[in-house]
């Protein structure tokens, strides 16, 4: 999902380096990942180009599932592109007979029948040791163990260590940015302002008390060198949150909300569960993820979406936490199922309970030619080698490939500037796993109750290359989902220089085809003109 600012916890407690690239620094123009570099300047992916080529051609709306945390239907940028159930009603009754009463946008798979909503989650990592601890915590050099048993308890050893780093960073962070908080809140109150109006002046008049407020006053100054103080404070907000959650709910083992769905979670074939409450207890995600893909265009309120004749469908698949592989395998069935013609995944984690249950799905998909759009992950990892679940790649029960799906584009986040810096930070990458990048820093799209913000993140990425899948579908429905994703591999912008790998300290460089598929950056007005060509129009 989108990235929390460690770089704030950092720079406050000295655990590293403040390190900020050039693209946080500045401001993107409004709906920039729109934009053309030819023209503008700015490494958007030219969908106005695009549509500029399309004039006068005919479009068939096209259904894109958005399988993510919730999407607010009423919102006003995104009420008049939902996917309706032309035979559903909203309503206890079953109309369609499809198992799913009252799914008239979408269905939510992470509640049930009474209305009950499932909001925070573990982390895959937690439940799986909270899975295996009974059976190996107390196992010995010298304990029998089966072959399939062994591996078993390799891979709970690496849990552990993963577990335990997870925690300590999660407790740091909980403990230390609720600090920061708390002083920077005594600052705004002796300043005696609303957030959104202070100012580096305001600070250069105050007294801080102690070292302590002295440290976040040289913080705050230092943030607003790039954003206004109520931005920065939402980030700080944002901080305390995530890391008390992480704490509370994601890494905790003795919380475990899967009974309010009232499922029988081992049994991977059950479908029918979950209820019609599409957006959920916390639909910020899910909404802004559709908002790229297809937020209104040209009606004059807040932002664009890259595809213009489309149809969001929403699912409800991932909870605050990491999200269970059932839910996903039978989300992506559900959207197949209704129609779907391209499924946005903003979603993903480093291990896998039922990899097998998902890549039935994802070739279930494969068989009605339905594209899948997988975000990259936000670990600035190569995901070569460490995986990002699901995965393109159909493995056996050893965890050894049988396959690849053709219907998969995974998808990495760049900025708007050709520089150093192109890919973002965060972002994973790989040269056999990642196949394109795409814009995913600082976009700017719809939020609940009709607001607008930014974030960042692959989960940005990811909807900016479902939106053109739906472009080139809409526009050339003849076309086949390993076609479309041929299409967008091929028409990718190069970039001819080394740009800085994400990582620790981004010290090394390499060009984009060493990191990626593609070894580039999503193109819509390059798409076009080739499906236009290979659909010999």
């Amino acid at each position: 999902m989108n990235k929390i600012n460690k770089a704030l916890l950092y720079l406050a407690f000295g655990a590293l380096p403040f390190v900020a690239s050039a693209q946080d620094k500045d401001t993107p123009p409004p709906n920039w990942y729109n934009l053309d570099f030819k023209q503008d300047g700015i490494m958007g992916i030219s969908t106005e180009k695009a549509y500029e080529f399309l004039k006068g051609k005919t479009a068939k709306p096209v259904v894109v599932a958005v399988l993510d945390g919730g999407v607010d239907i009423h919102h006003e940028d995104l009420k008049d592109v939902l996917w309706t159930n032309p035979k559903e009603k909203a309503g206890s009754k079953d109309n369609d007979g499809n198992g799913y009463a009252g799914d008239v946008h979408g269905w939510n798979f992470l509640g049930n029948a009474n209305g009950e909503n499932v909001d925070q989650d573990n982390l895959e990592v937690t439940r799986q040791i909270r899975l295996y601890e009974p059976k190996y915590i107390s196992v010995l050099p010298s304990t029998k163990l089966s072959e399939a048993e062994r591996r078993e308890f390799v891979a709970y050893q690496r849990m552990i260590g993963d577990y335990t780093s997870k925690m300590e960073e999660a407790q740091f962070g909980a403990s230390n940015y609720t600090r920061l908080k708390e002083d920077i809140d005594q600052l705004v109150a002796n300043i005696g302002k609303d957030p959104k109006d202070i100012t580096k002046e305001d600070l250069d008049k105050v007294t801080p008390a102690g070292d302590r407020q002295k440290m976040a006053v040289r913080i705050i100054k230092k943030e607003l060198e790039k954003d206004p103080f109520s931005k920065f404070y939402d980030s700080l907000a944002e901080g305390v949150k995530y890391y008390n959650e992480q704490v509370s709910y994601h890494l905790n083992k003795e919380f475990n909300p899967r009974h309010i769905i009232g499922d029988n979670y081992d049994d991977a074939s059950e479908r029918h569960y979950g209820n019609p409450d599409v957006k959920g207890p916390d639909a910020g995600h899910g909404t802004h993820v559709a908002g790229i893909i297809g937020a209104k265009r040209g009606n004059g309120i807040g932002v664009d979406g890259v595809a213009n004749d489309v149809q969001i469908m929403a699912v409800r698949t991932v909870p605050n936490g990491d999200e269970h592989d059932k839910d996903v395998a039978n989300s992506i069935r559900y959207a197949v199922d209704n129609c779907a013609r391209v499924i946005n995944m903003s979603f993903g984690k480093a291990y896998a309970y039922n990899k097998k249950t998902v890549d039935e799905a994802i070739k279930y998909a494969e068989s009605k030619d339905v594209l899948l759009v997988h975000a990259a992950g936000n670990d600035g990892k190569d995901v070569d080698v460490n995986k990002n679940y699901p995965t393109k790649y159909y493995t056996d029960s050893l965890g050894s490939t049988q396959g690849e799906a053709t219907n998969w584009i995974t998808v990495g986040a760049t900025g708007w500037k050709q520089d150093n810096d192109l890919v973002a930070s965060f972002s994973n990458y790989g040269y056999r796993t990642v196949d394109v990048f795409a814009p995913g820093v600082r976009i700017n799209s719809t939020m609940p109750e009709s607001t607008y913000k930014e974030q960042q993140g692959t989960s940005m990425a990811a909807p900016v290359v479902a939106g053109l899948a739906a472009i080139i579908r809409a526009y050339y429905p003849d076309l086949t989902a390993p076609q479309v994703k041929e299409i967008i591999m091929k028409s990718v912008t190069k970039v001819d220089q080394k740009v800085k790998v994400p990582g620790e300290g981004r010290s090394r460089k390499a060009y984009l085809d060493e990191i990626s598929v593609s070894g580039g950056i999503v193109n819509a007005y390059e798409a076009v003109k080739l499906a236009e060509q290979m659909a010999g129009k």
